[in-house]
C-alpha cells in the first residue's frame, strides 16, 4: 500500500525544479567554481535585501545584516592577508559598524570577493602548501583558502535566515 501511495505522489506531484541552473553554477567545480557560487549569491542577496532592511537585527547585540556582510568582507581580507596581499589601504577599525549604507557595503562585499577569487587564481599548489602564521597557530595557505570559504558559507547561512525572517526571498529560490 505505501508503495503504491508512493507512486501516486511521485506521479501526481508536478516536478518543478527547487533551484533555478544559475544557482548551481560553480557546484563541484572545485574552491575556484564554489567560489563563484557563494559570492553570486552573497551579492545577490545583499542586492535583493532593501535598504532599510540592512540595519535589522534578530536581536539587541546580535550583528545587524550589514554588519553580517562587512564581517564577511573584512574577514575576507583579513584571512587573505595572512596569505601575502595587503589589506586595502581604505580599510578601518570599527567598519563593521560605521560601514551600513547597502551601497557601500555591496562595494567592499564585492571588493572582497574579487580580492579573494584574484589573490586565489594566482597561487600556485606548491604556494598552497607554504607555512603561515595565524592567531598563535600553524596553518598552510590552502587551510587559509578553505577558511575563508568555510567562513562565508557560514555566514550566507546566517543571511538567509535574517532574509527569511525579515520577509526577502532569496533569488535563487524563486520558482519560476
Amino acid at each position: 500500500m505505501r508503495k503504491v501511495l508512493f507512486a501516486l505522489l511521485l506521479f501526481a506531484i508536478p516536478v518543478r525544479p527547487v533551484f533555478a541552473q544559475d544557482s548551481l553554477e560553480g557546484l563541484w567545480q572545485g574552491y575556484d567554481g564554489e567560489w563563484r557560487h557563494v559570492s553570486s549569491q552573497l551579492i545577490a542577496l545583499a542586492e535583493a535585501t532593501p535598504e532599510e532592511k540592512f540595519g535589522w537585527r534578530p536581536a539587541p547585540g546580535v550583528r545587524s545584516t550589514s554588519e553580517v556582510y562587512m564581517h564577511i568582507a573584512l574577514a575576507n581580507f583579513y584571512l587573505l592577508s595572512v596569505t601575502g596581499p595587503k589589506m586595502p589601504a581604505d580599510m578601518k577599525e570599527g567598519m563593521e559598524k560605521t560601514v551600513t549604507a547597502k551601497a557601500d557595503v555591496i562595494n567592499w562585499l564585492k571588493r572582497s570577493l574579487e580580492a579573494v577569487k584574484q589573490a586565489h587564481s594566482a597561487v600556485t599548489p606548491k604556494d598552497l602548501e607554504r607555512k603561515v602564521r595565524i592567531m598563535d597557530r600553524d596553518a598552510t595557505v590552502d587551510g587559509m583558502y578553505l577558511r575563508i570559504i568555510v567562513h562565508a558559507n557560514e555566514h550566507m547561512g546566517q543571511l538567509v535566515a535574517y532574509a527569511r525572517m525579515t520577509g526577502v526571498v532569496p533569488p535563487w529560490s524563486k520558482t519560476q
